[in-house]
């Protein structure tokens, strides 16, 4: 009877291996069905696919019931050198070559980016030619694993339960699969260095050359193994972007094609993973300038007002009881605007504009200041940069006033700071060495009133900014660094960098050299 092998345990032992060794087989072909469908359309790509695994089934179904016709198959047809090849070999050999040929191809085309046209759009291959060379691979794989099912077992039926049951599981698994290589690039450059494999092991086997099974199964294990760390590898580096908030993914995405300026521990495997990649020559394509210009304004998101301000230490200010003469020499130092204070710094009552002042001077009789000076607009210290360029634009006003937690006035903040911000320290009549510059030696003479932003992009240290969050000057770092005062002269050290404080006025931090520490050589 057909199936009295049903009470043999040996029978069922080897309907499970020839089971095993079916899908082992057909994966081969499972892979380049998924590769080929991807060339078609998307709402084609389910039916080639059906389509390639459902006459992969009949081929290997009426191949085992030809079973005489596929025995004479392995009888010489003629001899070559003393070689004798069979309709097998024959078979083997093309098939072999015209994998080579597809794998090739698919490869060059992975690699060479040939998939689009020159507009950028994905150019699809015709559905009837997808489909003819499924045919053909599907005739090539089919063969194979016929052959290997005749060669385990002597029951027909046991052989069609096994490729039936074998493709079955493939079907199942076709979906997923072909969702998966879609996803990922790189496994499809992987499959198709498989199937180079493959096919020179047929074309070898074609010309009598036997290639043992075992070792193309281990290379081929082993390539999987070494991929599936890759795919690890990538997808905990995109953990990593996505862990970062949207807009600091963007802002260094755009500062990557601006080929804006990478530290020295540079994430630049993030970088591979967002949403632009770098011209293939990494040189910039913008200016210096333009990219500097564009990296401050991303960053200002992050930063708040006391960062920009004017600290009260560093005021210009009117008092109620100021004369003329004080008011004369106080603007010539070259403002429009001064703060009107009573008492001190801290008690800011009024904006005194310098035309309403000078009007008030030519005139005969007592200056009143306050009576002068109009309403000044505050400002919170923790303000962000952003929420202040909407408070100027609303307000008018030339002049803000910021007090901190208690009320106090902590400062004072212009337009001019904000486009400071952006655009780097700007020249005024009262400037003190404010500038940042370079010196030939590599060193970096820096005004303690420059800010921790600006200090770690000039510096290229952005660790700057995340070991002192709670300063907001190069000055208020190191005070804090040190824990006191430093002396004119000391020397402070973080991380690789030291930091002498070259000019102090009382006990203001006027000027510092920022140096690399000499490495010590091994």
């Amino acid at each position: 009877m057909l199936f009295d092998w049903m009470s043999d345990p040996t029978a069922w032992l080897g309907l499970a291996t020839l089971i095993v060794l079916e899908i082992v087989l057909g994966i081969d072909n499972l892979v380049f069905i998924a590769i080929l469908a991807e060339k078609l359309p998307e709402h084609q790509r389910d039916r080639a696919r059906l389509i390639g695994l459902s006459l992969a089934l009949l081929m290997r179904l009426g191949l085992l019931a030809s079973i005489a016709w596929i025995v004479t198959l392995t009888a010489p047809l003629f001899s070559v050198f003393g070689h004798s090849f069979s309709g097998r070999d024959l078979i083997l050999f093309f098939g072999g070559a015209f994998l080579l040929y597809k794998a090739t191809t698919e490869l060059h085309e992975r690699v060479e980016g040939a998939t689009h046209g020159k507009s950028g759009s994905a150019q699809y291959a015709s559905f009837f030619q997808v489909i003819a060379q499924i045919v053909v691979l599907d005739a090539v794989f089919s063969l194979d694993s016929v052959i290997t099912a005749v060669g385990m077992v002597d029951e027909l039926s046991i052989m069609m339960t096994a490729v039936i049951v074998a493709m079955i599981v493939m079907v199942a698994a076709s979906k997923p699969l072909v969702r998966f290589v879609g996803r990922h690039p790189t496994v499809i450059v992987l499959c198709l260095g498989l199937l180079l494999m493959i096919g020179f092991s047929l074309v070898a086997e074609g010309l009598g050359f036997h290639v043992p099974k075992g070792y193309l199964y281990a290379a081929i294990g082993f390539a999987i193994l070494i991929e599936c760390f890759n795919q690890l590898a990538q997808r905990n580096r995109l953990r990593r972007v996505s862990a970062m908030g949207r807009r600091e993914r963007t802002a260094h995405a755009v500062l990557a094609l601006l080929g804006g300026r990478r530290s020295r521990r540079a994430k630049q495997d993030e970088l591979d993973d967002s949403v632009v990649a770098l011209p293939e020559d990494d040189l910039p394509v913008f200016a210096p300038e333009e990219s500097t210009m564009v990296e401050r304004v991303l960053e200002m998101g992050a930063r708040s007002v006391d960062a920009i301000m004017v600290p009260r230490r560093d005021m210009v200010w009117l008092g109620v009881r100021d004369t003329s003469e004080d008011v004369l020499r106080k603007f010539a130092s070259g403002h429009s605007r001064l703060p009107l204070c009573d008492g001190d710094a801290s008690n800011v009552i009024g904006v005194l504009h310098f035309k309403d002042a000078m009007q008030a001077i030519t005139q005969p009789g007592a200056l009143d200041l306050v009576a002068l000076a109009r309403p000044p607009r505050f400002v919170t210290d923790a303000m962000p940069v952003i929420r202040l360029v909407e408070e100027v634009r609303q307000s008018r006003e030339h002049m803000l006033i910021v007090v901190d937690e208690h009320g106090g006035c902590a400062g004072l903040v212009t337009p001019m700071d904000i486009l400071e911000a952006v655009a780097g320290d700007l020249p005024e009549h009262d400037a003190d060495g404010a500038d940042s510059t370079a010196q030939p030696d590599g060193s970096w003479l820096l005004s303690g009133r420059l800010s921790v932003d600006e200090a770690a992009r000039l510096l290229d240290a952005p660790e700057l900014r995340d070991d002192f969050p709670d300063d907001t000057t190069l000055a208020g770092c190191l005070l804090r660094l040190g824990g006191r005062i430093p002396e004119e002269g000391e020397v402070l050290a973080w991380r690789e960098w030291e930091f002498q404080v070259s000019r102090r006025s009382h006990l203001r931090i006027e000027q510092v050299t920022a140096r690399q520490a000499a490495r010590p050589r091994h």
